[in-house]
């Protein structure tokens, strides 16, 4: 993807009049120019080459050769033009990768997302759509799509894994690809800011005496990442006097265990060197949403990893969790050969986690326009985001349709969570301290009703608080139900949630012959029960039941607030409409 395409050249310009403008733009020299009448394909160097010409001869640049503007893009060839593959450059670095992703989602099915390595301050992602019909779609409408103050700019690029007519198509292993799977050049460690962290990615923590050695003094880091096609991120900076500093390694999952074990190794003989000890543990980072689906139940998972691998496993205590850290440390001892056949099994562990959680999130935001996860901080720790040159931000306004906003109205709600009887432990914590610290990170109130009978299946969880602190809260609820493994396997974690509405307003919601109450189940993959033959409380209210898993059960609620908040206004104007007449019959 190095080879640019040069068109409305004037017939006059020459070979020697390019080079002295790239030159006059401060770009590296092309390997090679092939000028025809009116175009040309130039070589660079390598992608970083290319997308400095592109970024920096743009039309809106306004550079112009023999008194023509220069048009510069991506040279693809004609049996693979109109690939499934486009290029997106000038992302504002800040911005968080579902933001991007839901962006990306809108136009198809996306197969990889891979960040490019570039030293310009704002971020480019290579993007392999399932279609071509998808990605044309994505090029005319992400063209100029405005983002904060940056406009984006989208090309084609060769699809390498298109089949010539001739050619019967390549095969994938693995079906999904995975995001860092490509072409993405391995870079010197803390190149581009932040990390961006995801899950298929592997974090390891090294003690701080052997990063030295890593890094070595004749490029052993380079021979690490050229040997397993990684790129590896060596935090030194973070955690200043600390004696652990982590390691990112972004690859494929191969990549990242050939990756650890060469770092491993160096550990070792390092240490055999020094007689610091015998056998230097593998310690693992994992954000704590897949713990307790790594343990497994009764900690299945992880005595079968230990048994298979001749390995002994612990996990950081959750006492070292908060609201600022989601992450603990797997620490996994036995011979080295031992230790890193334990890392496969555990990251395959980890990686099932993360997709299954992708997935489900990937399916059902669209159901609620407007929000942005990370900006109300549900499953942060789990989403990845951009790196950001000029340091992290912390909060983004939502992305959706203009004047569409589903937390407008801030008024104080209530609502009655049902979970398992077995999961109340897990969610109060040692001392209370859990949901202390859910109801301080929500600004909810969180409040678990006494058990109805001694041997109740169920306990009935109360919060009060604005819609996002609603969101907030039930979210973290669902999330720590994930994790502690209450759900089996791969089953999604599925509440009854309770919430009352005006008894004038539940025929609104129910609609005539029950279309609306049916209409609003087959909207939200949520079902939705509204009793007929309920009697109202003091307040005049009923209750509506709502079953379904996380969003489903969100939108839901977010659709019914909204037709309560309908009817509450045409009362108001009937009240004030009867108010003003008698004086007016006067």
């Amino acid at each position: 993807m190095n080879k640019l395409y040069f068109g409305n050249l004037s017939p006059s310009v020459t070979v020697e009049d390019l080079k002295q403008c790239f030159g006059e733009n401060h770009l590296p020299m092309p390997d090679q120019v092939l000028l025809k009448p009116g175009y040309a394909f130039v070589d660079f160097p390598d992608q970083n080459a290319a997308i400095q010409a592109i970024e920096s001869l743009h039309p809106t640049g306004k550079v112009e050769l023999h008194g023509k503007v220069i048009e510069v893009d991506y040279s693809v060839p004609k049996k693979l033009s109109r690939s499934r593959k486009i290029q997106i450059r000038n992302i504002p670095p800040h911005l968080q990768w579902e933001v991007l992703d839901g962006l990306l989602a809108q136009h198809g099915t996306v197969e990889n997302v891979e960040q490019v390595n570039t030293e310009t301050e704002t971020a480019v992602v290579n993007v392999t759509y399932s279609t071509k019909e998808e990605a044309k779609e994505a090029i005319e409408k992400l063209t100029g799509h405005q983002c904060d103050d940056y406009s984006f700019r989208v090309s084609y690029i060769a699809d390498m894994d298109a089949a010539p007519p001739d050619q019967a198509p390549r095969t994938r292993r693995g079906g999904r690809l995975s995001r860092n799977q490509g072409a993405s050049q391995p870079g010197p460690s803390g190149e581009f800011g932040a990390p961006r962290t995801l899950q298929q990615d592997l974090r390891i923590i090294v003690p701080t005496q052997y990063v030295g050695a890593i890094i070595g003094k004749e490029g052993t880091i380079k021979n690490v990442t050229k040997q397993t096609q990684s790129k590896v991120d060596i935090h030194r900076k973070e955690n200043a006097g600390a004696a652990e500093k982590p390691i990112t390694i972004h690859s494929t999952p191969e990549g990242c265990s050939a990756a650890c074990r060469m770092i491993m190794e160096i550990v070792q003989k390092e240490a055999n060197e020094t007689k610091a000890m015998e056998d230097i543990p593998l310690k693992i980072i994992a954000s704590n949403n897949y713990i307790g689906r790594l343990i497994g139940k009764q900690g299945r998972n992880l005595k079968k990893i230990e048994e298979e691998t001749g390995t002994k496993i612990t996990i950081s205590s959750l006492q070292d969790l908060n609201i600022y850290n989601n992450e603990r440390t797997i620490t996994v001892k036995g011979s080295l050969e031992a230790c890193c056949n334990a890392e496969v099994e555990i990251m395959k562990k980890l990686r099932e986690a993360y997709e299954n959680d992708v997935a489900a999130i990937n399916q059902q935001t669209s159901l609620i326009p407007g929000l942005n996860l990370n900006a109300l901080g549900i499953f942060s720790s789990a989403l990845p985001v951009l790196p950001s040159a000029a340091g992290p931000r912390s909060t983004m306004p939502p992305v959706g349709p203009a004047g569409y906003n589903p937390f407008i109205a801030q008024e104080q709600e209530v609502a009655y969570l049902f979970i398992p009887t077995q999961a109340v432990g897990a969610l109060i914590g040692k001392k209370g301290q859990h949901i202390k610290q859910l109801a301080h990170f929500a600004g909810a109130s969180i409040k678990i009703a006494p058990a109805e009978k001694p041997d109740a299946t169920e306990r009935m969880v109360i919060i009060t608080g604005t819609p996002e602190a609603q969101f907030k809260a039930q979210g973290r609820i669902f999330g720590k139900l994930k994790e502690e493994n209450i759900f089996t396997g791969k089953e999604e974690v599925r509440l009854e949630t309770h919430i009352r509405v005006p008894s004038t307003a539940a025929g609104r919601v129910i609609g005539k012959g029950g279309k609306t109450v049916n209409e609003l189940q087959s909207l939200t993959s949520a079902e939705v029960i509204v009793p007929r033959d309920q009697t109202p409380d003091e307040k005049n209210e009923v209750v509506v039941k709502i079953c379904g898993h996380f969003f489903a059960s969100q939108s839901a609620q977010r659709k019914i607030r909204e037709i309560i908040q309908q009817v509450k206004q045409q009362e108001q104007k009937h009240q004030q409409a009867a108010a003003v007449s008698p004086q007016h019959s006067k």
